[in-house]
């Protein structure tokens, strides 16, 4: 059977076709953002037709489908999300607008406060409280209960939240309000946070369940009505989600925790990441994906992604576990502008899929970075997605002319230069997000290149970077796509059990595991995956007492059944020295246990990548001929060979400056840097005079 990937991004949706011999096809199509699916289809289709069947046919070849969908982050990012309303305990209605009490940016005084997703009159006070054990202090008020059912039913809310405080000690509370509010609204949307996260911190529980609720209506209309028309048009297989935190899950758990998909694209990733330097022998790598709209870049350690629990879409809190990927506006179609003070800036803007660049022909008249790297001659006017849209460079020529050159006093290619390098810039700061604020030095990594974009900008981001040894996947222009196939069932679950090491309950500390570990695979088998697949990963959340942060560390089920806190706490320090810089063991400082968390995998059959045999350095059978192009490091145009990628293989060879071709993606290697081709047909590309990156690929 046939597995397919699918990445909807905001300008195109790409997707890796895995067949039955190993053999991979990647297709793209614009994204459709007033219906994603309308792409999806799209892109279905025209896999059909290359394999000239009618699609209901095809789709009956199809066992798995795995999808990224960015339907929830644009709900989000554009305000377009479920009319909510919120029940929180009395007193903390505000705390969706006071966040921590913390200025974003404490020395800008023109600086504003996110609007919240819920706004105060939807924001509804219930007389209750719990102590921090659990305890009951003020019964529930039934009369505010019932009377925010009149207040939500006369507003005609679209979703509910239920958070009231220290629910995650006790969540009777929260279940009798939920039970009323289900009774009063059959069908509607609802949110418990201490069903979707039981953890402490009031702020990011609440935030998080807001989150969900608001994105909740708009995920489930998009799955079922997806899933009606993949049913309509004969597909009977598997349909997956991709998750924020690098797995995938079943459309009807992703519906009920819409919030786990807000970065549901760019997870996939690191994933591929993972696999593609594997080959290679490398356990760490950074990961970037620059596409249409935006650039994501990723750290792996150890062969592990970096996860985090303190990540915010559009400035909102989400405090449910995620890749730690670093998205910035940074992409093809980033639009150049000149600021207040008369300087050239390229995004956070995007001119999308329609009407996109200039030289799309699709009615832009802004100067995006495509119509620089056209003008720079870095793209081919007649082979862009393998000819079958053809390039305007005179539509790229006037855009750049009409709105920056006259501001600058420069002529267009000068103006195209400088768009290409600071676009570069920007992307480079992103990688150090991503590494250097988390203490790590980015040139100890090689730099896995991905996107319809990347791979042109890649070597001038490593030379920004001084990264010595990039890799560009043959499949680099579906990436994310790709990694959705190589990624399993993943479902995270946390507990708060507030104690010092010493003093903690070790009976209490196992059979809260326990119970997460039957949650756990309880889900997962209504996911078809059998118990003997089913694999869990143990973490605690520690910090010195009477710290803030806390830092998350693995146990192993040893650790774990023995729970000594000697023990537990040796896997603390060094880890806090690490990020921090410094340890308090030698001063025996207490350490207190906040969170327990369990991550539970089912694992899936992954698709084989193909390997090619052997062919030697000579790669004269692929040059196609050459062209004039920007060098950006000389700053001149010189004439450069231009490669068709289709036709190298295992072991070719090519020196810089080059261009290599292919039909979703060209790369662009600088003077400063050669290429050598890998077992799978991914393009190391490592600084000259560096041949130990070269013998790796051999």
């Amino acid at each position: 059977m046939y597995k397919i990937g699918i990445d909807v991004g905001g300008t195109f949706t790409d997707f890796m076709l895995s067949l039955d011999e190993g053999v991979a096809e990647t297709y793209k199509t614009l994204t459709t953002p007033e219906d994603p699916s309308i792409g999806l289809f799209n892109g279905l289709q025209e896999m059909a037709d290359a394999h000239k069947m009618p699609l209901k046919g095809f789709l009956k070849r199809v066992g798995t489908i795995v999808h990224g969908t960015t339907v929830t982050t644009n709900a989000v990012l554009t305000g377009s999300g479920a009319r909510t309303g919120l029940l929180t305990t009395k007193g903390l209605r505000d705390a969706l607008e006071m966040r921590r009490g913390i200025r974003e940016r404490q020395y800008d005084n023109r600086f504003t406060n996110v609007a919240p997703l819920v706004p105060r009159y939807l924001r509804l006070p219930v007389k209750e409280r719990l102590d921090y054990a659990g305890k009951e202090l003020i019964p529930l008020n039934m009369k505010d209960v019932e009377a925010a059912v009149k207040k939500f039913k006369a507003e005609n809310v679209q979703s509910l939240a239920v958070c009231f405080m220290n629910s995650f000690a006790n969540d009777a509370h929260e279940r009798r309000a939920a039970a009323i509010l289900r009774k009063h609204f059959p069908g509607t949307y609802l949110t418990v946070s201490s069903e979707l996260l039981p953890a402490i911190r009031f702020y990011d529980r609440i935030s998080t369940t807001a989150l969900n609720s608001y994105v909740g209506p708009i995920l489930r209309s998009y799955l079922n009505s997806l899933v009606k028309r993949l049913k309509d048009a004969g597909y009977a297989g598997v349909l997956l989600i991709m998750q924020s935190n690098g797995g995938v899950i079943s459309p009807g758990i992703a519906m009920d925790r819409a919030a786990v998909t807000l970065l549901s694209g760019p997870a996939g990733g690191p994933v591929a990441g993972m696999v593609y330097t594997a080959v290679q022998g490398y356990d760490d790598c950074i990961t970037v994906d620059m596409g249409g709209t935006s650039f994501d870049a990723a750290l792996i350690k150890d062969r592990t992604p970096l996860l985090t629990t303190e990540g915010e879409v559009d400035r909102m809190r989400l405090a449910l576990p995620m890749l730690g990927i670093v998205t910035i506006g940074a992409g093809g179609g980033s639009i150049g502008w000149m600021d207040e003070g008369g300087l050239l800036r390229m995004g956070p803007k995007s001119a999308g899929a329609k009407p996109g660049p200039a030289c799309y022909g699709f009615g832009g008249k802004l100067p995006c970075c495509t119509d620089a790297d056209l003008v720079l001659g870095y793209l081919d006017k007649d082979y862009f997605a393998g000819g079958r849209m053809p390039l305007y460079p005179d539509r790229a020529v006037k855009a750049i002319k009409d709105n920056l050159c006259g501001k600058l006093g420069m002529d267009v290619e000068a103006v195209a230069a400088g768009m290409y390098d600071i676009i570069n810039v920007n992307m480079a700061a992103g990688v150090r997000e991503v590494s250097v604020k988390r203490g790590q030095d980015p040139r100890e990594f090689p730099l896995v290149v991905a996107g319809g974009a990347g791979p042109i900008h890649a070597c001038q981001i490593a030379h920004e970077l001084e990264i010595p040894v990039m890799l560009v996947p043959k499949e680099s222009s579906i990436f994310c796509a790709s990694g959705m196939l190589m990624s399993d069932l993943k479902h995270d679950f946390v507990r708060t059990y507030a104690v010092q090491l010493e003093q903690m309950d070790k009976a209490r500390f196992r059979r809260l595991f326990d119970d997460m570990e039957r949650e756990a695979t309880r889900l997962l088998s209504s996911e078809n995956i059998p118990e003997d697949r089913v694999r869990h990963s143990h973490f605690i959340d520690l910090r010195y007492v009477k710290q803030y942060h806390e830092v998350s560390v693995q146990i192993t089920r040893e650790e774990l059944m023995r729970a000594e806190p000697a023990v537990l706490a040796s896997r603390f320090h060094p880890e806090h020295n690490r990020l921090y810089g410094y340890s308090l063991e030698d001063e025996g400082t207490k350490v207190e246990l906040i969170n327990m968390r369990l991550t539970s995998l089912g694992l899936s059959d992954k698709p084989r990548l193909p390997e090619e045999k052997y062919h030697g350095e000579d790669s004269s059978h692929a040059l196609k001929r050459r062209r004039r192009m920007w060098l950006p490091v000389e700053k001149r145009f010189e004439s450069v060979p231009v490669y068709d990628g289709h036709k190298l293989a295992f072991g070719n060879r090519l020196q810089g400056p080059a261009l290599i071709e292919q039909v979703n993606t060209s790369t662009f290697v600088t003077p400063e840097f050669d290429v050598v081709t890998d077992r799978l047909g991914s393009y190391t590309v490592y600084l000259k005079g560096r041949d130990e990156f070269a013998r790796r690929v051999g």
